[in-house]
Formats: structure tokens, C-alpha cells, sequence
């Protein structure tokens, strides 16, 4: 009886934290025990929206059947896509830590911007082509001039969500990632220096939105090669993450798949061809993107 209590509660725990991941040639699955259990060939899970409908009607003996009849591959074996394969907008936070605002003040790399609170700079949109997963890397561009990391949480949304209030909004979230808002420092506006291939790289899955997963309460840090560069908790943003939901959703109709990437914390530097960046967070996962020249 203990032993099937624990399986029991083993099977609640893994729905509760069910994490999605697009694999391969836009496969998707679950990640469980560093295996990746194929939902494309087992449960006909097509789509990213196909995905969201099917983890709706999860259960402790649904999960138990993908583990014991689906096609598994070990996770160090797949090619790892963003977990959205192509959202249909990428909503970005800027100057979202105080901290962040103060460096960029100091280091010489606004270039002339002028760096204000976030509710006078507003949102901005990065093209959905910069998207990619880590498997896919970066490719960077204009060596000559400085190219910045930026670790950040990001939401992706679950469904049509328009002026919602913030009481509401993470009724609105499908899960959760990491991102890496690649940035061009000059004077060009800050979505054209941002939106380049390559420059938004999700994942290394979307992690299920549960009550257990607070999103002011996840711990950031990025390392370039061995070096950290970026430590912090979202508790530190100046927007929160249901401020921002319902800031952009007043806004825009966000629809499922768009994703909102919340802002960098301090430290943010410069990286090259060659480099490795280690970017990871509590409850997310972590993730190794190389850097090579375009």
C-alpha cells in the first residue's frame, strides 16, 4: 500500500510540473526522468496548440500510459527547438529591474536612449523570426560592434486574452521558459537591434503553469563560458509578471503561443563567437547556447 502511495504521489507531482518540449523535426513531448516521451507519434500532438489542448485533460493514469507506451529518447539525444515553434508576437519588457537601469546609465551603452520607468518606455515587439531553440544556437552578426546577453523569464500565454485584469492573469499562462533577448548595442530603435536571427533563443522547454510555480520567485543566473554574469530573482522586477499581462494585453489581443519576455536584470555583457552562455532558472531548467559568427 505505501509503495502505490508513492507512485500515487510521484504521478500528481509530475503533472504538476509537466514540462513540453519541441524536439527534432517539431516533435512535441514530455520531459520525465531526462527522457523525452514522443506526443507527435503517440497521441497525434501536432501542433503547439494541439499540445495545449492535450495537457488540459491530464491525469495521474494519462501520464502513466505516455510513460509505460509512447516513443522515449534519451534527452541528451534530441535536438531541442523553441518550445513555441512560431509565436505570433514576442512582447518584450524593457528596463524591467532597477538594477539593469542603473548599469545601463553608468556603462556607456545607451547610446542616447533615454532610460525612464517602464510605464513611460512601454512594451516592444521582437520579430518572430529572431526565434530559435537552443539546439539552433546564436549566429552572431556585425562583430565590430558590441552584442549583449540578457537573461530573462518568459510567459507564453495559453489563451485569447484581451484587457485582462492583473487579478486574472495567470488564469491566461499556458507555462513558463527562459529566454535570451540577444541585443546590438547602438542608436537604431531597440526592436531592430534586438530582432535579428537568432536573437531570441527559448527554452530549453516551456514548463506547465501550476500553482506551485510562483513567477516572482524564480531565481535567473547566466554564466558566459565559466563566468557569471547575470544572479538575481524575479522578486526584483518593477513590473510584475500579472502587471505585465495586463499592461500588454490592454494593448494587444495576445493570443496562445505569444510569448512576453519580462526584462533583464543587471549584469549584462558582452559575448563573441565561441562563447558558451549557461542560462538557468528555479523550476525551468537550464540550458547551454553556443555563440558562432553568422
Amino acid at each position: 500500500m505505501a509503495q502505490s502511495a508513492a507512485v500515487k504521489i510521484r504521478l500528481f507531482l509530475e503533472i504538476f510540473d509537466m514540462k513540453l518540449i519541441n524536439f527534432n523535426h517539431n516533435h512535441f513531448g514530455l520531459v520525465m526522468d531526462d527522457k523525452v516521451y514522443d506526443l507527435t507519434q503517440s497521441q497525434q500532438v501536432l501542433t503547439f496548440m494541439d499540445a495545449l489542448n492535450w495537457l488540459k485533460g491530464r491525469d495521474p493514469q494519462h501520464i502513466q500510459n505516455i510513460k509505460s507506451s509512447a516513443p522515449s529518447f534519451e534527452l541528451k539525444d534530441v535536438q531541442i527547438n523553441s518550445p513555441v515553434p512560431s509565436p505570433g508576437k514576442v512582447v518584450a519588457a524593457p528596463i524591467n529591474y532597477k538594477a539593469h537601469i542603473e548599469e545601463m546609465k553608468t556603462n556607456g551603452q545607451a547610446f542616447g536612449h533615454i532610460l525612464t520607468d517602464i510605464r513611460q518606455a512601454g512594451l516592444f515587439l521582437k520579430a518572430s523570426s529572431s526565434v530559435v531553440g537552443l539546439s539552433q544556437g546564436i549566429a552572431q552578426r556585425f562583430l565590430e560592434r558590441r552584442t549583449d546577453h540578457e537573461i530573462e523569464l518568459c510567459v507564453i500565454i495559453g489563451k485569447l486574452c484581451d484587457h485582462v485584469q492583473k487579478e486574472e492573469a495567470l488564469t491566461y499562462v499556458a507555462g513558463y521558459c527562459l529566454g535570451l533577448d540577444i541585443t546590438i548595442r547602438g542608436t537604431e530603435d531597440r526592436s531592430f537591434r534586438k530582432s535579428l536571427d537568432s536573437y531570441t533563443v527559448l527554452g530549453p522547454w516551456m514548463t506547465l503553469n501550476h500553482p506551485g510555480l510562483d513567477p516572482q520567485n524564480i531565481d535567473l543566473e547566466l554564466k558566459v563560458n565559466e563566468e557569471l554574469r547575470q544572479h538575481t530573482s524575479t522578486q526584483d522586477m518593477v513590473m510584475s509578471v500579472v502587471e505585465l499581462i495586463e499592461y500588454a494585453s490592454s494593448f494587444y489581443t495576445l493570443h496562445p503561443g505569444d510569448v512576453i519576455m519580462t526584462g533583464t536584470p543587471q549584469g549584462v555583457g558582452p559575448i563573441r563567437p565561441g562563447d558558451t552562455l549557461h542560462a538557468k532558472g528555479s523550476g525551468l531548467g537550464q540550458m547551454s547556447v553556443k555563440v558562432r559568427a553568422a
